[in-house]
């Protein structure tokens, strides 16, 4: 038998379906170059939602950045539920109308969101909690942080319910402990100062509704058919209630 080679050489055999890399093992490969990995935002904008057409909707002004903050310095951002027409507008539109919204206009900083339930209708005016739901896990996490409340003004009975007993459970990231009921403008006043947030004047009439029929909040109309104007009966029985006790004596 002639001399072996000085070149020792060996045969690794490895099974194809591991998914295993091989050049490790090869004393000529290449060495693997790291892997680079980047955070990237939950969402950002792309060039087509830039420049989505959304001039029908900003005249609605149901949503807008006000000029003033709240007592705390926080920008106020703020929705006029009546003022949104849901039938018309899909959940998709709205989340890029809210993103684009929130991404473009609301400068570096906490901000507070003041909502004005005021005569909204659910079947008009609601786009549903799940879609917002939706919206609100979708936006990024720096945005959740820095928004630190809800002023969630004039809430109905419904609404109430609602929040009670679901809230926990629909509203995540924290959501649920950020909302602040506000049944009347006297009360908003005590966070932010007037003049810094623009009230619209159904609101401030249906206001001074409930001042006078506080029952509203809770869903009861006092008085509908005005019954209260009726002079009442009681006053007649009182003038003959003396006469009815003479006779009563007289047998």
């Amino acid at each position: 038998m002639g001399s072996s080679s000085s070149d020792d050489f060996s045969v690794l055999v490895l099974a194809s379906d591991l998914g295993v890399d091989a050049r490790p093992f090869l004393s000529h490969a290449p060495p693997l170059e790291e892997d680079n990995w980047h955070d990237c935002p939950s969402y950002l904008l792309s060039a087509d939602d830039q420049n989505l057409d959304f001039s029908d909707l900003e005249a609605l002004q149901f949503l807008r950045l006000e000029r003033g903050s709240d007592k705390s310095g926080n920008r106020i951002f703020r929705i006029v539920g009546k003022y949104f027409p849901a039938p018309v507008i899909t959940g998709e539109r709205l989340k890029k109308y809210v993103f684009h919204k929130i991404m473009t206009e609301i400068p570096e900083g906490p901000f507070c969101i003041v909502y004005m339930h005021t005569t909204a209708q659910k079947d008009d005016n609601s786009p549903g909690l799940t879609i917002l739901r939706w919206i609100y896990e979708e936006l990024p996490d720096d945005y959740k942080n820095r928004l630190q409340v809800v002023y969630f003004i004039h809430p109905g009975l419904r609404s109430r319910l609602v929040f009670a007993t679901l809230g926990r459970l629909l509203l995540s990231g924290g959501l649920y402990w950020k909302i602040k009921y506000v049944s009347r403008l006297q009360y908003l006043w005590q966070d932010i100062k007037k003049g810094e947030i623009e009230i619209p004047e159904f609101v401030q009439q249906h206001d001074n509704i409930l001042e006078h029929r506080p029952l509203t909040d809770y869903g009861i109309e006092p008085d509908p058919l005005h019954l209260i104007e009726v002079p009442s009966t009681g006053y007649s029985f009182g003038r003959y209630e003396k006469e009815w006790a003479s006779r009563e004596c007289r047998f």
